[in-house]
């Protein structure tokens, strides 16, 4: 039986895919916190919204983008912090095979509304 930290998590995962699959910037911009880090493919640190939308606003234009996540695991910190982590596989060019990542999120209570704060991906293949 789902978590309400899963449930929180849920939502913003389908906000972040349906925004991904359009590459909107500004959409997947205003799911992160004012205050938001942000590490996504390239090795740059985002910062705020701005960073976000630039980053997003860099990638290339495929066609038609979407994301799966999968093995998804939620904590809540306290009342106000949940903890996300999961493998993210994104589908870019047609047959082209997926590019999987691990992911994880921290997700704040902002202004009322679950924003993520700090996003973070690593390669599913161990560096060491």
């Amino acid at each position: 039986m789902p978590s309400e930290t899963d449930d929180i998590a849920s939502d913003i995962i389908a906000k972040w895919s349906l925004c991904f699959g359009k590459l909107d910037a500004d959409a997947l911009a205003a799911l992160y916190s004012k205050s938001a880090f942000f590490f996504g493919s390239n090795p740059t640190l985002y910062r705020g919204r701005d960073g976000v939308k630039a980053y997003f606003d860099g990638l290339p234009r495929w066609a038609a983008p979407r994301v799966q996540f999968s093995e998804v695991r939620t904590e809540r910190v306290n009342p106000d912090l949940v903890n996300m982590a999961a493998i993210a596989s994104f589908f870019l060019e047609g047959d082209a095979p997926s590019l999987a990542v691990k992911i994880t999120w921290v997700i704040a209570r902002e202004d009322g509304d679950w924003k993520i704060a700090c996003h973070h991906v690593s390669s599913l293949a161990p560096l060491i």
